[in-house]
């Protein structure tokens, strides 16, 4: 087998191979290492091939620590591979190894859409001497290990039919009431969603990324139609907004906002209706809601995150835990500072203005 890097000319061949994949994720598209270089990251787009046919890729991103000539690696939702294919992955990992230290990488981290029960996948994984990171959050690190999935199989009212009976409710009565849905939005658009996300940051204290980063996913990810806006409004009063993301056969609930205003109205259940209508017209056979809290006996006054599952899992789907994150160490030294350092750096940079500097991912 041959290891090699991919490059612009060959865009669309490895577009194909990941979207076709079944873990195959718009985080490992080509776009999305597009989206990440605006941001300081030098995306690395690389296959491994049989024959001249792929059989494995990743979309690697390397960032340089600063004040140092060393980097790190970071293959989000990736790598796609398939754990039967005897001696696919150990190939693969001994390419992008070789390809992250030409660019001074002291670790290659990875956090494939795996579910935990595979063993094969996991057992291929340690055998390539990538270990374990673990997770005393339990959300998951860089990427939510844990996520929620909506079958998309059957006629929509078949769907319709699945979801909880007040979801149900929920949804006729925004639609009673006259709450609407923006779904052909432009990018004059964003700024209303934008102004909902900062409410609703405000509101449950999270931080929000910068207007421009998301002006950047709007111009990388719509012209090729992977990302879409919806907003919920009431008598032209925005209540509600949501960004979605499709690729290969799957769309992502990514971000969503809401406002203050009009609650009782249920907006947020019939926006989430109609993006699944949009996802079940493009033949997606998956509509991710992304993270959620495990699973676990906690009221919502002691987790936050039970307030996100109680809502998305009204809606009927699967819940799905994955193998979390591993880290390829490449200089013992240098990992152990990223392990033992990064995180009283992080730590320090939220105090100081909140900025992010090692882990803008």
């Amino acid at each position: 087998m041959a290891v090699r890097e991919i490059f612009d000319d060959e865009r669309d061949l490895f577009n194909t191979f990941v979207a076709s994949f079944p873990s195959g994720d718009l985080m490992q598209s080509y776009e999305w290492g597009e989206v990440k270089a605006k941001s300081g990251w030098k995306p690395v787009r690389v296959v491994c091939e049989r024959d001249g046919v792929i059989m494995a890729s990743a979309s690697l991103l390397i960032r340089r620590i600063p004040h140092t000539k060393r980097s790190i690696a970071y293959i989000p939702r990736g790598p796609v591979f398939d754990a039967s294919e005897k001696g696919l992955f150990s190939e693969l990992a001994a390419g992008l190894r070789r390809i992250a230290l030409s660019y001074g990488a002291i670790l290659i981290k990875i956090d494939p859409p795996i579910p935990i029960e595979d063993e094969l996948s996991k057992s291929v994984i340690e055998s390539a001497s990538f270990r374990a990171v673990p997770d005393p959050t339990g959300f998951g690190g860089t990427q939510p290990k844990c996520v929620m999935q909506l079958d998309l199989d059957g006629s929509e009212e078949e769907i319709f039919a699945r979801f909880k009976p007040k979801w149900r409710y929920n949804i006729r009565l925004a639609e009673k009431h006259g709450v609407r849905i923006k779904s052909e939005c432009t990018k004059d658009d964003l700024k209303t969603f934008y102004d909902l996300l900062k409410i609703t940051a405000e509101r449950d204290r999270f931080l929000v990324r910068s207007f421009g980063y998301f002006e950047t996913l709007w111009d990388i990810l719509t012209p090729p139609g992977y990302a879409k806006l919806f907003l919920s409004y009431y008598d032209d009063v925005p209540l509600a907004g949501a960004l979605d993301f499709v690729f290969g056969d799957r769309a992502w609930y990514v971000y969503g906002a809401s406002s203050n205003e009009y609650r009782n109205l249920m907006p947020n259940h019939l926006m989430q209706w109609e993006m699944i209508r949009w996802a079940k017209s493009l033949r997606c056979k998956w509509y991710d809601f992304r993270g959620v809290s495990p699973r676990r006996n906690a009221d919502e006054s002691e987790d936050h995150l039970q307030g996100l599952n109680r809502f998305k899992s009204g809606f009927s789907p699967r819940y799905v835990e994955y193998l979390g994150e591993y880290d390829l160490p490449m200089s013992s030294v240098w990992y152990w500072l990223w392990v033992h350092a990064k995180p009283a750096v992080s730590n320090l940079l939220k105090r100081l203005a909140r900025q992010k500097l090692l882990a803008d991912i």
